[in-house]
């Protein structure tokens, strides 16, 4: 509940410190005195349309303090951790309203999007007048005010459910079927091309692998032909070996005509016979450990220039080319099998339809019942409140052809306020007073079944008296054993059945403020008896007073 309003330079408010209670709190005072101020304070800070006329004149900037009392399981509980806000404590809506238009908003001091606020707001109060559109006159709520009074409200969770299941199922029906269709569209170039790469099986790392054993063939090839060049020259045609042999061998004929003469050149051109012949040996086994194929170049070559060619050609990397095949494959796959996926897909579809049309058909059912045992307890509340011939009615069209996540229903309140007259939506065929009293008297139907835990009503009894005004109060005041009702009045009637009394009034002649005092017992008589008797109060007016102060404790 709302335990607390602080206001600040908005309007005629100067400065205000509010503390409310549970139970029935009334706010009466003189016409113009500020009682309407307060209510757009308090809307302002629920998220309502903030502006800069709303600061009092000569601020720059007005302030809205709301803090809520609520409990763990509340709904404000669960908007506060969904958004990363403290859940600890009162909740605390601040509205910091500048006279530049700009507006400041801060839930649980953190600062926050007035779209946030108004959700909070939507949770923790509700405000319900003559001309107010935002409670139970919106029809999108009809629905779940009804699953609220009827306790339905888990069966149309269930409902929810379970046409997410059948939506999903559907999507992936219609999901796959696209999948075959396009697919399906590309199947000779699927095969054509799974063919071509089954063919040449492109392997991962391939490429870098057959590039690498390619530079070192083309560098053996090099080497091989200049070690080959260098053994022709040893052991081809014009090899100085067997010249410098056989001059070795007529020298070496002569040496023992000159004897000690010729034993070094004879020792000098063995040593270069033995060296040339070892380097022959030499050339000859490094010409035999070179390996170099020249086909095994060309079949290399030609296996890396195919793979790139591919990867060209499909506009893939190369590495690639084996994940390609492997998802056409797979797309080729699915136009063969894709058929049975179909056949499993509807049968699944087809199972979740019947459950959620099942469950759909059970809430309406149940709806429908709901919908007459509220009817008539709203209208067991009609005739105290002067509207004993108008009829409270619930219309609910069902439409199998028009599903939704709340089920076939739609759910919309209709009211008829006189025999022979046209029926229709509540907000557009009730008049401002019967309006009012509709609300009332759906809001006690309802008890606290889909409600806020405050409820504001302002000024509801406008334009009622005597009877019809006691209703009113005792109809409030049962209502507070629910939630936390807050009531704008100018009926005694109502006033008398509070629990706290609040008085507005204004005060000051150059700068005038509006103030708002609790009222202890003899202050509430007086002020009673002022609503009855008008400026100048009687005795009697006093001693009606206290008859209906007793009537409402």
């Amino acid at each position: 509940m709302l335990v607390h309003l602080a206001i600040r330079d908005i309007v005629l408010i100067e400065k205000l410190d509010l503390t409310l209670g549970a139970g029935l709190s009334v706010l009466t005072g003189e016409t113009g005195a500020g009682k309407s101020i307060l209510l757009d304070a308090l809307s302002l800070a629920l998220g309502g349309r903030g502006d800069g006329s709303l600061v009092r004149h000569g601020a720059t900037q007005g302030e809205v303090t709301a803090v809520f009392d609520v409990p763990g399981a509340h709904a404000a509980r669960q908007l506060l951790r969904d958004n990363g806000l403290d859940d600890d404590g009162d909740v605390i809506l601040r509205r910091v309203q500048g006279a530049d238009g700009r507006t400041r908003v801060f839930v649980n001091d953190r600062p926050s999007s007035v779209a946030l606020m108004r959700a909070f707001g939507e949770t923790l109060v509700e405000i319900h007048g003559q001309h107010d559109d935002r409670a139970l006159v919106d029809a999108a709520a009809h629905r779940t005010l009804l699953d609220a009074f009827g306790g339905l409200t888990a069966q149309a969770a269930k409902v929810e459910a379970a046409y997410t299941t059948w939506r999903a199922a559907e999507a992936a029906l219609r999901q796959q079927r696209e999948r075959i269709e396009a697919a399906a569209r590309e199947g000779e170039y699927l095969r054509a091309v799974v063919d071509e790469l089954t063919i040449l099986a492109p392997q991962p790392g391939e490429e870098e692998e057959l590039a690498a054993r390619r530079q070192t063939m083309m560098r053996s090839e090099k080497i091989a032909g200049d070690v080959n060049e260098a053994n022709e020259e040893l052991s081809g045609p014009g090899s100085p070996v067997p010249g410098l042999a056989s001059l070795l061998r007529r020298l070496d004929r002569r040496r023992e005509e000159i004897p000690g003469l010729l034993d070094g050149v004879l020792e000098r051109l063995g040593e270069a016979l033995d060296a040339l012949s070892d380097a022959q040996v030499g050339l000859e086994q490094a010409l035999a450990r070179i390996e170099f194929d020249p086909r095994a170049l060309e079949s290399t070559e030609e296996r890396l220039f195919a793979l790139r060619a591919a990867g060209r050609k499909h506009n893939v990397l190369v590495d690639d080319l084996p994940a390609l095949a492997a998802r056409m494959a797979g797309e080729l796959a699915e136009i063969d099998a894709g058929e049975e996926r179909v056949a499993q897909l509807e049968g699944a579809a087809n199972e979740t339809r019947e459950a959620f049309v099942t469950a759909a058909r059970a809430l309406s059912a149940r709806r429908q019942a709901a919908a007459g045992q509220l009817e008539a307890a709203v209208m067991a509340e009609l005739p105290d409140l002067k509207l004993e011939r108008a009829r409270f009615i619930i219309r609910q069209d069902t439409h199998e052809d028009a599903p939704s996540a709340a089920g076939f229903d739609t759910v919309e309140f209709w009211v008829q306020t006189n025999p022979g007259t046209r029926a229709g939506p509540m907000m557009k065929v009730a008049s401002g007073g019967e309006l009012s009293r509709f609300l009332l008297a759906l809001k006690v139907a309802l008890a606290d079944r889909g409600s806020a835990p405050t409820l504001v009503f302002d000024e509801i009894d406008t334009g009622v008296g005597g009877a019809v005004a006691d209703a009113i109060g005792r109809r409030l005041a049962r209502l507070s054993a629910n939630v936390q009702v807050l009531s704008v009045t100018h009926a005694p009637q109502v006033a008398a059945r509070a629990d706290t009394h609040l008085l507005i009034s204004k005060s000051g002649e150059e700068r005038v403020s509006t103030r708002v005092a609790q009222m202890d017992t003899a202050a509430r008589r007086e002020e009673i008896a002022r609503m009855l008797a008008g400026e100048h109060i009687t005795e009697a007016a006093r001693a009606a007073a206290v008859q209906l102060m007793g009537q409402g404790s």
